[in-house]
């Protein structure tokens, strides 16, 4: 991982389908499971074992509408996966926010899914909104995160911001 903190730099795990949803990711099954039983499920219907091939620093590239659905805290599991950044054509909104409120840095990038392979090598600059592939040197430019978005994750998530600033 780079030293900038709003950079991330880590191995591709391509999602190209659209509208993958948060009952993917995150199954019903699961909710009253301990988190690390609950960490084991994520994308277990669709890619089972997947859990088990994740690296600390591993960025997920998906498609449209990524993390469509519920409010249900997918996020946080992949935060807790070691899961660096994700980048998609397109972000479910609600899911958006739950990546921010869960310290988990995301944007939007159109073209990310054909400038991928899964295994390349991305560095990601969310204050830039530049999107490199180190692996075959495609750039894309997309639009940066937005700073007040950028400090809540700087900051740890929405509860730690809370905490620091005292609300909580």
């Amino acid at each position: 991982m780079s030293e900038q903190p709003l950079v991330r730099e880590g191995r591709v795990w391509l999602f190209p389908q659209e509208n993958i949803n948060t009952d993917l990711i995150m199954p019903q099954t699961v909710f009253n499971l301990p988190i690390e039983e609950q960490i084991k499920a994520v994308f277990a219907a669709n890619r089972p074992g997947w859990t088990a091939m994740v690296r600390p620093g591993d960025i997920i590239v998906g498609g449209k509408n990524f993390g469509t659905g519920s409010s249900r805290p997918g996020a946080q599991l992949f935060k807790r996966l070691g899961i660096a950044a994700l980048v998609a054509e397109s972000i479910n909104g609600l899911f958006y926010r739950n990546c921010i409120n869960y310290a988990l840095l995301a944007i939007e990038c159109p073209g990310i899914v054909q400038a991928v392979t899964e295994g390349d090598q991305l560095r990601i600059s969310f204050g830039t909104g530049m999107v490199e592939n180190l692996t075959n040197n495609r750039r894309l430019a997309c639009a940066p995160m937005a700073e007040f978005l950028s400090s809540i994750v700087l900051a740890g998530g929405v509860m730690q911001r809370l905490k620091k600033e005292g609300y909580i």
